[in-house]
């Protein structure tokens, strides 16, 4: 019940919104850039809707349960990139008067082949996006309503094809809009609902936690992906119907939904490369990437992956070719740095209570679900209902507006870049991408959510951002250059998580390297850009090409 209060009025809404839109949505222009007519401030809160998605609106709170307050760090680069957007980028993309980030390589360099090579990156991005947005809606609702994870998957699925197919970029963007609102009220509300409800000695231990060694009371720990515990002494635990069995000292595999009740006073468990929350670790404003004991390197390193990421994510670029000319892109850009900003004071409430309410999430590896789960935890009468429909609705709105943004550029990658076909097969392109994104997502709920996000993050660093940064500003790029510098960065970012997620385990400076490759694989791209583009040649034209897009236009119209 609580699910269906939570995502119905979500779901509705976004579908009304889709219908209305599907008149206005007749030509190529319209259904991918909205006609180059949305206003700045619509346009950064569209921005903002889309870009803080699943990871933003829940996983910076569970990173911070599970890797202590240098999670922090993540929202600080997220927003950190968008300056740099603004500063490199938003203006002259909008100038070159591309419909796609495919279609600015096209239009800067004058070849197909990188045009296509483009936009199977764009795939690639979108793609791992994608599926951590579709895992954690199945995720949430299971949470907090009795849904098998299926059914929020494919829920999300449905509502953002239909959406997207009926009306396009303006339809999006007005859902977008609307749901960073929602979530931003959503968010905060509960926040400090939160933080007057808990106490005084709540609201202490959440500044300086404790180490989580002992369970201070019975407690309940149910494990939706599977995990492996390392029991230090022998502890006796209890399956929900009350059968008592003694884990025994040594590694035990907890199969996927189970569910361990352990007694007050019992030692917690400790899970293989993870720190349990609280202490001085878990308040040190460091990140150590992989439990590597390189803190500081692995800060930096998220810093490079989400900063420069962020000035390549296509479904964020997309967003200002819908711009009437460069200096609205250019406020946009701007206004969303303080609409971010406004949100990301928030997640950092939920961590610190998390980690004193709900710190057995580390243990089952739920930790994503830490901002639905914590209302519960703080009162059980109907205030507690009302702030986890509230929650989960906000949740949802996270899910669908960032999965709209990228179905949006998984379709006219597909149907706009590699097979053009025009506005009937950009509709028919965003059922299709998203039932294949939905059959990823169902076996995903054992991936997490962050691997993945940061692994787009990665691949966009590496590929898009030397391409946008260099192909704006340097007029001496080459095609070779930027195929080579893009293969490069695609290849060396996919090498370095594919070794991370299923290759032997490293420690010290190797397992940084490779769980977050931005430190070496994004500047190995720009240099391999440079090196290569240095012993080729540019057309003739291609400077010309390059000074157009930072020539001043005339002012846009008032609408």
């Amino acid at each position: 019940m609580t699910a269906l209060l939570a995502v119905s009025p979500v779901v509705l809404l976004t579908l009304f919104v889709g219908l209305r839109g599907i008149s206005a949505t007749r030509t190529t222009s319209e259904f991918l850039v909205a006609s180059r007519g949305i206003t700045p401030l619509v346009n950064a809160a569209a921005v903002s809707g889309e870009y803080l998605s699943a990871a933003s609106f829940l996983g910076v709170a569970g990173m911070m349960v599970r890797d202590g307050v240098g999670a922090l760090w993540y929202p600080v680069g997220f927003t950190a990139g968008y300056v740099a957007m603004l500063s490199l980028v938003a203006a002259p993309m909008r100038r070159s008067g591309a419909l796609t980030v495919p279609d600015f390589a096209e239009t800067r360099l004058g070849s197909p082949a990188l045009r296509r090579l483009s936009a199977v990156v764009v795939l690639v991005i979108a793609v791992l996006y994608l599926v951590p947005q579709f895992r954690t809606a199945g995720l949430v609702l299971s949470v907090v309503g009795d849904v098998s994870y299926w059914v929020g998957v494919v829920i999300a699925g449905g509502v953002i094809s239909t959406t997207l197919a009926l009306g396009g970029m303006r339809a999006a963007t007005y859902v977008q809009a609307f749901q960073f609102c929602l979530k931003l009220v959503l968010f905060a509300v509960p926040a400090i609902w939160l933080v007057v409800t808990v106490g005084a000695q709540t609201r202490q231990e959440a500044v300086d936690p404790a180490e989580f060694t002992r369970f201070e009371e019975r407690t309940r720990v149910e494990f939706r992906v599977g995990a492996t515990l390392r029991v230090r002494r022998p502890t006796e635990v209890r399956s929900p119907e009350g059968n008592a069995r003694v884990l025994r000292a040594g590694e035990h595999h907890v199969e996927a939904g189970q569910v361990l009740v352990f007694p007050e006073g019992a030692e917690v468990p400790a899970v293989p490369g993870a720190a349990p929350p609280g202490g001085e670790h878990w308040g040190r404003p460091l990140l150590n990437v992989a439990d590597a004991g390189h803190p500081l390197f692995g800060t930096w390193a998220v810093l490079v992956a989400t900063v420069c990421g962020t000035m390549g994510l296509p479904h964020v670029l997309v967003r200002f070719h819908t711009s009437p000319d460069g200096r609205a892109a250019r406020r946009t850009a701007a206004l969303t740095v303080v609409l971010l900003s406004l949100f990301y004071l928030f997640p950092g409430v939920y961590g610190a209570l998390g980690r004193v309410l709900l710190p057995e999430l580390y243990l089952s590896g739920g930790t994503d679900t830490v901002v639905v789960a914590l209302p519960t935890q703080v009162d059980t009468g109907w205030s507690a209902t009302l702030f986890t429909v509230l929650l989960t609705g906000g949740a949802f709105a996270a899910f669908l507006a960032t999965s709209l943004g990228l179905l949006l550029v998984v379709s006219g990658a597909l149907s706009h870049d590699l097979l053009p076909g025009g506005v009937t097969r950009l509709r028919g392109t965003a059922p299709l991408a998203a039932a294949v994104t939905v059959l990823l997502a169902l076996p995903a709920v054992f991936l997490d959510t962050n691997i993945l996000v940061t692994w787009a993050f990665t691949i966009a660093a590496a590929t898009f951002c030397p391409l946008l940064v260099l192909g704006i500003w340097w007029s001496e790029l080459t095609v070779a250059g930027a195929v080579s510098g893009m293969s490069v960065g695609l290849v060396g970012s996919s090498a370095g998580m594919a070794v991370t997620l299923f290759g032997p385990p490293l420690d010290g400076w190797k397992a940084v390297l490779t769980a977050q490759p931005a430190p070496w694989v994004v500047p190995l791209s720009f240099v391999t850009m440079l090196l290569v583009s240095a012993h080729t040649r540019a057309p003739g034209w291609a400077r010309t090409e390059m000074l157009r897009l930072h020539l001043d236009e005339p002012a846009a119209p008032a609408r």
